[in-house]
């Protein structure tokens, strides 16, 4: 709303003068772009997995350059009543909050020479090093490489983030660092917490700030609004309570939706946004939020 205010502004300031009209954007022709016939592949094993009751529907979304095919199937809803799924229908990320929210949190905080792939946890985590995790880095935890086991037990009850970094210090190790991969929440449990004592904000604010709004990820988040909450596919029925907008991975829901491992909320085309911007070493439409290096090395082999 206020560029093109500016760009008048700047012209009147130098005459009066009228800009050019651009040249129209042609359409792009997703024939001379995407194969067709492997789309109907893709829209077929779609449509099956839907009718075999794997899924009420789903978004596709395939862009190269300016070409975007995208497609809805099904509904978002079936409970408890149906609802059909829509090209702006927000989803419920899961563990792709390691991916786009707490791994480039920490690759930010990195490049800003706050942080160091290779500080061991106890070192912005204190007492973590008890039970012989003294050796664990971040790079570890990155990794899935730190010996730590899959997640936290839910026995006995607990709730709140600050248990959950206390049970997260407690934990023993099944294997010695960097020996063996082993896919553990645990790890994005620690690093959310970790974004949060380096950057001096939770991570849900960190990542709003330097990656979400500087990307135009504006429907990208956690916790999400009300005024959202009908574009929202729910989830799982948990009792009687069919979760609507509310995480549905059970730590994440006990730490208050806000957690390294899971509890973001995205849309197709915003995860699309973001490939761009790795795809195009870290900047979108004029805007950098990463340094060339900085994709360079979290794109790599570790």
């Amino acid at each position: 709303m206020n560029r093109p205010a500016l760009i008048v502004l700047s012209l009147a300031l130098v005459g009066c003068q009228t800009p050019p009209t651009p040249p129209p954007t042609k359409p792009v022709s997703l024939s001379s772009v995407f194969r067709l016939a492997k789309l109907e592949e893709i829209d077929s094993a779609i449509g099956q997995a839907i009718a075999a009751g794997k899924a009420p529907g789903a978004v596709v979304r395939i862009e190269s350059g300016r070409a975007v095919y995208q497609k809805t199937f099904g509904d978002k809803a079936a409970k408890p009543e149906r609802s059909p799924m829509t090209a702006d229908t927000i989803f419920d990320a899961a563990s792709l909050t390691k991916v786009i929210a707490t791994a480039p949190a920490i690759a930010l905080l990195i490049e800003q020479g706050k942080l160091g792939l290779d500080d061991r946890v106890e070192k912005w985590i204190p007492g973590f090093k008890k039970n012989g995790k003294g050796a664990v880095t971040i790079r570890h935890l990155l990794t899935h490489t730190s010996g730590l086991r899959p997640g936290l037990s839910p026995r006995p009850e607990w709730s709140g983030v600050a248990t959950a970094i206390a049970k997260a210090k407690a934990e023993p190790l099944t294997e010695q660092p960097d020996t063996k991969f082993i896919y553990s929440d645990i790890n994005f449990i620690l690093l959310g917490e970790i974004v949060r004592l380096v950057s001096g904000e939770r991570l849900d604010l960190f990542v709003s700030k330097n990656i979400f709004q500087p990307l135009g990820m504006n429907d990208t988040g956690f916790l999400p609004p009300l005024a959202k909450r009908s574009r929202v596919a729910p989830t799982e029925q948990v009792g009687e309570v069919i979760l609507h907008g509310e995480v549905h991975d059970p730590t994440a829901r006990r730490m208050g939706g806000v957690a390294g491992h899971a509890g973001l909320f995205t849309t197709a085309a915003d995860l699309g946004r973001f490939a761009n911007m790795m795809l195009n070493d870290g900047s979108l439409d004029g805007r950098r939020v990463f340094k060339k290096e900085t994709v360079k090395w979290m794109t790599a082999s570790h």
